[in-house]
């Protein structure tokens, strides 16, 4: 039996889009292959998988995942928050939009003068509100992908919004981050270590990152 037979996973995968009107939005270059390969590999260890996806090309077929699609910050921000409390263990891939434009357009913006001037709001920290409810019996996965300061800036991700291990990637490696079939990460853990880890294919990447799940639950 493995450590995570009858466990119930929340994960995350994938961009968020803002809409700018209905034909265009503010996204960022998330593939999701991270998020799915994890879930894919919790489900392998025994796991329950509800996988809250934004816009992807990516498909799944595995009876014991749950996908719930959303686009925007906000339905993730929902759908998280309707599913966390009944989870033992949450691992937040996505790469969630920090801001939101304040009113999209209903129609399509012509493009009539030389500049577009668009007023953004902060979107809700899925990952900090999860951390201010987690209980202790909870386990709360966040991922950095940093491009200045990594360790540090990892390091007071995962202070500020509680959680019990960070998996840290940096677009400074080759091969890492968006849109790669490979990933380079380094984990740290609210127990002041951490383990760094070579280049290698994300499903390999996953069976790592659920590996190092074990000692808390």
């Amino acid at each position: 039996m493995s450590f995570l037979t009858n466990k119930k996973v929340l994960v995350t995968a994938g961009p968020t889009y803002e809409p700018i009107d209905p034909v265009r939005f503010i996204g960022n270059r998330s593939s999701g292959k991270m998020g799915y390969a994890i879930a894919e590999e919790l489900t392998k260890q025994g796991a329950e998988v509800i996988l809250v996806s934004g816009p992807v090309s990516l498909a799944i077929n595995n009876s014991k995942i749950k996908i719930i699609n959303v686009e925007t910050a906000a339905e993730m921000y929902d759908a998280c928050h309707a599913h966390f409390k009944a989870c033992d263990i949450a691992i937040m891939t996505a790469a969630v939009a920090d801001y939101t434009v304040a009113e999209p357009s209903a129609i399509k913006i012509k493009k009539k003068e030389s500049t577009l001037t668009l007023d953004l709001i902060k979107t809700k920290d899925i990952l900090k509100s999860l951390g201010e409810i987690k209980s202790t019996k909870q386990i709360l996965v966040g991922f950095a992908l940093e491009t200045n300061n990594e360790e540090a800036n990892a390091l007071e991700k995962l202070k500020k919004k509680n959680l019990d291990f960070i998996v840290l990637n940096s677009l400074q490696d080759k091969g890492a981050g968006f849109q790669h079939d490979t990933n380079k990460v380094s984990i740290l853990d609210k127990y002041n270590k951490m383990t760094k880890f070579e280049l290698k294919a994300k499903a390999a990447v996953a069976k790592d990152i659920v590996a190092y799940l074990k000692p808390f639950v």
